[in-house]
């Protein structure tokens, strides 16, 4: 039975703006052994839908020789897909005259994995006027001729995205260079700092946080809330997005904390952590990666479990929402869990991978990598029908697209 798996990683601007996606893609042991543009392209338009899978945004998908001088290019609709050409394509007369054809029919052409060197920009200088984008590999490339060449690339009036940007320092160093946009989950990663502080803001939802999951009166959790006029808000914004529907008009924080309950408000608490990335309705990559996280881990535990309980529900929501926090805080992961009242299955989920709220963590991360081989193992080991994880994955991903726009906004 063949499987067939797309992932998408996310493409961001210098302000930390989502602009883009890669798609990835993973099939049976036949197609892995070559780029199936037209497979991907297959499954994007009539498998899972461009709008579900992507949202109002374009995507990058790698095409080989063979795949851009069929006439199959053409019937694409060019409006979804950044078409990047494989470093294995050689610029022959028929490859330079179809690049020409589809620039003229208004297609996007990029180039993958574009290592700077005089070889390759003398090679490509005969497309350079036809391409939109460049995916600069900035670890592979010359220093030598690299920011210079940057410059020259950039005259043509072509995007210059950073490939494979891991970190933090690899980010900077590809901004440093005049990179435009950068590609990975450096933004996922944590900068630690030494003596970092919270925020008063931080600190503010952390103690309503640890108000709401103890044993204290209402009265007492409502007059935090009124004093903290920013979150309060803030809340108010929340409960008035449509994510509820109250049958009487709220007449008070105190209403408002009865009638939407202890955990939902610790669960949203939670999501103001990251709300400081938020700005004029748009959420960063980590706010959607944070969703995305969340998504995932309630919804594999659903299918494990189809019987669970709300309890074991939130706290397989609060292992996704923690487990970036350290990248918001500037703060090693464990010192920040040690000052939130949370059960110990989401700190060892969290810390140590243990426990099935840590085997599903483990498979999200795994879900990010685009490790099929882990998914695959997780479906075997749980006796899961082949495809599962990819229906859940695809799912997350819709609901992540549905959550960033703004008229769903929840903060």
């Amino acid at each position: 039975m063949q499987s067939i798996s797309i992932g998408r990683q996310p493409i961001i601007d210098a302000q930390s703006e989502l602009c883009s996606y890669e798609i990835l893609y993973k099939g049976s042991s036949e197609v892995l052994s070559r780029y199936s543009s037209a497979s991907i392209i297959n499954n994007v338009l009539n498998k899972f839908g461009t709008h579900r899978l992507l949202g109002d945004r374009r995507a990058f998908v790698k095409i080989d020789e063979k795949f851009l001088l069929h006439d199959i290019i053409f019937s694409i609709p060019g409006e979804f897909f950044i078409f990047s050409l494989l470093d294995t394509v050689p610029m022959s007369e028929r490859v330079v005259e179809r690049i020409e054809q589809l620039y003229e029919k208004g297609y996007l052409l990029s180039v993958e994995h574009f290592i700077i060197n005089a070889d390759t920009m003398y090679t490509y200088d005969v497309i350079l006027e036809k391409l939109s984008f460049i995916k600069v590999n900035i670890n592979e490339s010359s220093p030598i001729y690299l920011k210079e060449m940057i410059e020259k690339i950039k005259t043509h009036g072509i995007t210059v995205v950073a490939d494979e940007v891991v970190d933090f320092d690899a980010y900077e160093k590809a901004k440093d260079l005049g990179c435009d946009w950068f590609q990975g989950y450096f933004f996922a990663k944590p900068k630690i700092l030494e003596n970092a502080k919270y925020e008063p803001s931080q600190i503010a939802v952390l103690k309503l946080y640890n108000l709401l999951m103890q044993d204290v009166n209402i009265d007492e959790i409502a007059k935090e809330f009124e004093i903290n006029h920013e979150i309060t808000v803030q809340l108010l914004q929340f409960i008035n997005s449509g994510t509820f529907s109250f049958r009487n008009e709220i007449s008070s924080i105190h209403h408002v904390l009865t009638l939407v309950g202890r955990i939902p408000l610790g669960q949203w608490l939670m999501l103001m952590i990251y709300s400081k990335a938020v700005t004029k309705d748009k959420k960063t990559p980590l706010m959607l990666m944070v969703k995305n996280r969340t998504q995932l881990m309630e919804n594999v535990l659903k299918v494990l479990e189809p019987k669970v309980g709300s309890n074991m529900l939130g706290e397989a929501y609060f292992v996704g929402v923690l487990s970036l926090i350290d990248t918001v805080f500037g703060m090693d992961l464990e010192t920040i869990l040690a000052q939130i009242r949370i059960s110990s299955e989401v700190r060892d989920a969290i810390l140590e991978d243990s426990g099935i709220l840590g085997e599903i963590f483990k498979l999200v991360r795994a879900i990010e990598r685009f490790d099929y081989d882990v998914i695959y193992a997780f479906e075997k080991k749980n006796a899961l029908e082949i495809g599962t994880i990819e229906k859940i994955v695809f799912q997350s991903m819709h609901d992540v697209n549905n959550f960033e726009r703004p008229q769903l906004r929840c903060l």
